[in-house]
């Protein structure tokens, strides 16, 4: 584990969560991350990006206008802000680095990985 979660939890729907993700094993600010979630029985899927400098961010459709991606390089910290959850959010988040044009491409065994953390929308 080279990045260190927190935030995850059990929310209602329409509630709220921020996720930070925070390493000082690596250099933070000379990548991309991404944050990524994996659903019970489902596969990993990518639902942000934000790249190095912070001016630039990619959002999967069905969280646009609900999750905001951001980062503090001088906090070695990203951070994910989850507004109106649904129950369909419900999985493990887990941040890692990635290249931005690259970021459909997701492999455990590839870059940087946080320990994931839960995320649960039940009424």
């Amino acid at each position: 584990v080279h990045a260190v979660q927190s935030g995850g939890g059990l929310v209602q729907p329409g509630g709220s969560l921020r996720l930070s993700c925070t390493s000082f094993r690596i250099f933070f600010s000379d990548y991309d991350w991404s944050w990524v979630r994996q659903a019970p029985g489902k596969g990993l899927e990518w639902v942000a990006v934000i790249e190095k400098g912070g001016d630039t961010t990619y959002y999967k459709d069905f969280v646009k206008g609900r999750f905001t991606i951001s980062r503090d390089n001088a906090k070695n910290t990203t951070y994910l802000q989850m507004n109106n959850l649904k129950t369909e959010d419900t999985a493990v988040y887990y941040c890692v680095t990635t290249v931005a044009k690259y970021r459909d491409y997701i492999s455990k065994t590839v870059g940087y990985w946080g320990q994931g953390t839960q995320v649960t929308v039940s009424s």
